[in-house]
């Protein structure tokens, strides 16, 4: 395939967001047209340097990287966590958790009704109050393209159903809603790391095309080479939560 690296225009901001761990989806029109637009060619040329972009039907894009550890680390869980909590509280309000986190949105005051119901459950991602739920989950929703935040209101995005996707494996109906804080049960979580910034796992589904080559970059590849180095020196504690979410889901299924 003939990859013509003066058309990619944006190739050092996208690598740079997607190495970080961000979801590139519409609210970024500008990196997401060019996405579109391109996506063989941003496909090819990013495996050919060892990274491998996803693109979900739903409508965004992320890194995923060719192997991942198996522990989880402190961010991944407390997202994950978050994810089965509302799921189960909006049921209990009799509201639809998929049309709420299909684009739908929760408000600031809403939180400390959730921490105080869930106290439990938060208190093993070492969340207690509402700042540190605000900071620790709802930035990190923000910060990597699971959500956005406008005046106190958090309008959940398209990867948000990467939490989601896990969510509704584990739980094949509402049952979660009594499971999880059922006195019988403790929260099934694996167990919390000592650094945040340590490569993050979500388990779920993949399966990479494999017969994608490049047959020739028309253009010096030192833009691409700047780009890659650019984006190690920016990462961020948040480094790679997209990159390394890559478990089968069948791994969650529970246990007969």
């Amino acid at each position: 395939m003939q990859i013509n690296l003066t058309e990619m225009t944006q190739l050092a901001p996208i690598f740079r967001e997607l190495f970080k761990g961000f979801h590139i989806s519409r609210r970024d029109p500008e990196l997401y047209s060019q996405l579109s637009n391109q996506q063989d060619a941003y496909r090819a040329l990013f495996r050919s340097l060892g990274y491998e972009l996803v693109c979900d039907t739903r409508g965004f894009y992320y890194f995923v990287p060719e192997q991942v550890g198996a522990q989880v680390n402190k961010t991944a869980q407390r997202l994950a966590l978050f994810t089965f909590i509302l799921v189960e509280h909006l049921a209990d309000q009799g509201r639809d958790p998929l049309a709420v986190l299909d684009g739908g949105s929760i408000g600031r005051d809403e939180l400390l009704p959730l921490l105080e119901k869930y106290r439990d459950l938060f208190l093993q991602a070492e969340v207690t109050t509402q700042e540190e739920l605000e900071e620790k989950v709802m930035r990190r929703l923000t910060q990597l393209g699971f959500a956005a935040e406008d005046n106190g209101v958090y309008r959940f995005l398209p990867p948000i159903h990467r939490f989601l996707d896990v969510c509704l494996s584990v739980q094949q109906d509402r049952d979660l809603a009594a499971n999880l804080h059922a006195s019988e049960m403790q929260f099934t979580a694996p167990a919390l790391m000592e650094d945040d910034d340590e490569p993050v796992v979500i388990l779920e589904s993949y399966t990479a095309d494999s017969d994608e080559k490049i047959v020739a970059i028309s253009a010096p590849v030192e833009a691409v080479e700047a780009a890659v180095e650019a984006a190690i020196e920016e990462e961020s504690e948040e480094n790679a939560l997209a990159r390394a979410i890559a478990e089968e889901q069948a791994d969650m299924e529970p246990q007969a």
